[in-house]
């Protein structure tokens, strides 16, 4: 303040993006390629990906699919030991579509998922294929069963772009010629939960729309039937796949997770592709509608309008009572974490700092949501790319003051040691209950993500004593 009482003029925001200023990893808070592309590999039906790779590269995995969706998923593993760094692994790879094949008579696509290893040995993954091929038709004449070469080494992207890289290269091995036009929307989400899912197929529904969504994972929330049938497991089929060629268009709701199949689709049989952002908040969700409504023709109903304005009503009540200029770290896949920090400012919260975890540093200072940012912060921001949760730990040891967290379950101790509260989101989420079932983005996702994190902050306050009083007079 002056001497006269008038306010000084203030600093503009500084907005920085940059990337880890260390070699080494410390407490990561991405998996691997490989875990990306066996996700996207059991979203399809009738389909097993097959990991060229040690044993742990498909166990560990599946660990934390089981501790995400409390579900069991079949994956398998050519189980590679010492001799094939000598002599190579490809000969594992053809007996294990060849058990695989046996063993499941309605297997219809198998993803061959390199690893480390396999990249660094060299193994000859396409001229493997071309080989199984002829042992394929010579054993199983009657059956087609496609194989997807996924070229995924861990040293380096990340489970994100392992997930992207296993899309395309399927759709690349399925969809390979344009046929009769379907009529039907081809969908991209990205790596969402099955609650976000069903949400989708809502809006689709609700205006009308037959669209497609790839990978449809809406059975990972696995019912308990009378008949003891397992269904867990990927909705979308081979016809859907194929099909992708014939569609009236591609909408892309993750830049990094799928964008590049649409694109594919688009490029190969000219297929119109639109990208959007993900459909985190408000904003975000009104673009997402609109672009449907652009391009199918169809109207959007009175009920999205309704849902609209409910929420609506939800986020007024909390914002700027409770969430403004809290400041709020948020770590994640490159989509969640863009698309929460918009949500933030559309409800008063400031993500402060943002923290994305693999290497595509390049792509990340191009991204226009990035530029929306620093154009909208009215407060200083930080976002590093290829970060690990020592950089979150770091800098809160430094003196950041935080009253938000919000990521997935392997930054709970860094939560817990600083004593901040910590909204679960993004994958893995393990240590609260059914996260998997609730959707996150379209307004219905905003309004439960935002009294999520209203509940979150009221439970702190009671339990840390700090203004809760305040709960008694709202």
């Amino acid at each position: 303040m002056s001497n006269c009482g008038c306010t000084t003029e203030q600093k503009p925001a500084e907005v920085s993006v940059s990337g880890r200023d260390r070699d080494g990893i410390i407490n990561p808070m991405y998996d691997c390629q490989p875990a990306g592309a066996q996700y996207a590999g059991i979203g399809i039906k009738d389909c097993i990906p097959l990991v060229h790779g040690g044993q742990g590269c498909t166990m560990f995995v599946r660990l934390l699919f089981a501790q995400h969706f409390k579900e069991n998923f079949d994956v398998a593993s050519t189980s590679l030991h010492e001799d094939s760094a000598v002599f190579g692994g490809a000969g594992r790879v053809e007996e294990g579509v060849l058990v695989l094949a046996r063993r499941y008579p309605e297997l219809r696509v198998i993803p061959i998922i390199t690893t480390c290893s396999t990249e660094v040995i060299g193994d000859d993954i396409e001229g493997t294929i071309r080989i199984i091929k002829k042992a394929l038709k010579a054993e199983f004449p009657e059956r087609e069963i496609y194989l997807a070469p996924v070229h995924t080494p861990s040293f380096k992207g990340s489970h994100v772009t392992g997930y992207d890289e296993c899309v395309k290269s399927v759709f690349q091995t399925i969809a390979t010629k344009k046929t009769k036009p379907t009529g039907k929307l081809n969908v991209f989400p990205g790596w969402v939960n099955p609650g976000d899912v069903v949400l989708l197929k809502d809006y689709f529904k609700a205006m009308g729309v037959d669209a497609t969504i790839f990978m449809d994972t809406e059975n990972f929330d696995s019912p308990m039937l009378p008949s003891k049938a397992i269904e867990t497991q990927g909705n979308t089929t081979v016809e859907d796949i194929a099909d992708s060629a014939n569609a009236i268009g591609s909408l892309a709701l993750a830049r990094y997770e799928g964008a590049s199949t649409a694109k594919y689709l688009n490029e190969s049989f000219e297929v119109p592709d639109y990208l959007v952002n993900t459909p985190y908040g408000i904003k975000n969700t009104d673009d997402m509608l609109r672009k449907i409504s652009e391009v199918t023709g169809k109207e959007i109903p009175e009920s999205l309008v309704r849902e609209r304005g409910i929420a609506l009503d939800a986020l007024a009540d909390l914002a700027h009572m409770f969430f403004a200029n809290k400041k709020v770290a948020i770590f994640g896949h490159p989509d969640l974490v863009l698309g929460l920090a918009q949500f933030c400012m559309e409800i008063e919260l400031e993500p402060c700092l943002l923290l994305i975890g693999d290497d595509q540093g390049r792509k990340y200072k191009k991204d226009p949501r990035i530029e929306e940012l620093k154009n909208t912060a009215h407060f200083d921001m930080e976002i590093i790319h290829n970060a690990d949760l020592w950089e979150l730990e770091k800098r809160i040891n430094a003196g950041l003051k935080l009253d938000l967290i919000m990521g997935h379950s392997k930054g709970r101790y860094v939560a817990i040691e600083a004593n901040i509260p910590m909204v679960r989101v993004g994958f893995p989420t393990f240590d609260r209950a059914g996260l998997y079932r609730k959707p996150t983005i379209g307004y219905k996702g905003a309004m439960e993500l935002a009294e999520t994190i209203a509940n979150t902050l009221f439970a702190h306050m009671e339990y840390t004593r700090n203004k809760e009083w305040i709960l008694n007079t709202w």
